[in-house]
């Protein structure tokens, strides 16, 4: 299997400086600043990256689960929102919470719940995050 990787530099102190992160191969570049994680600045930031990457691993996961299960989904829409907290050590991620919107006619709620429930648990980046607490609102949907 391939190893991915990404980068990020930072440039200066933590309050006032700033830095970037690329994606692979410099297929997505965006600058991040303290004031874009721990405020509301318009650059991206590490959380960020990591909803992206758990929402589209989820999602991958939920359409084949679903799939080899007879259930050929038409779409599944995956939103991943990264709590990031601060406590007594320090910032920390806190919980992750999914909410998927599938189209897959034909499937009942009843069969379609615990097949998003293994993805959710099965999906590789929620079994990196298994130290977080992850949760779902899966949703059929058309």
């Amino acid at each position: 299997m391939p190893v991915r990787s990404s980068q990020a530099t930072w440039n200066g102190n933590l309050p006032s400086g700033k830095g970037s992160m690329s994606v692979g191969a410099g297929r997505w570049e965006g600058s991040y600043t303290f004031a874009s994680r721990f405020e509301s600045a318009p650059e991206t930031n590490p959380e960020e990256l990591i909803a992206a990457a758990h929402a589209g691993c989820f999602s991958m996961a939920l359409a084949n689960i679903m799939s080899k299960a007879g259930h050929e989904p038409k779409s599944v829409s995956t939103t991943a929102k990264v709590n990031l907290e601060k406590g007594e050590a320090g910032f920390s991620i806190t919980r992750i919470d999914l909410e998927t919107r599938v189209d897959a006619p034909g499937l009942d709620d009843a069969t379609f719940q615990p097949l998003a429930n293994q993805a959710k648990e099965g999906c590789p980046v929620s079994r990196a995050l298994k130290a977080v607490d992850i949760t779902l609102n899966a949703k059929l949907v058309g």
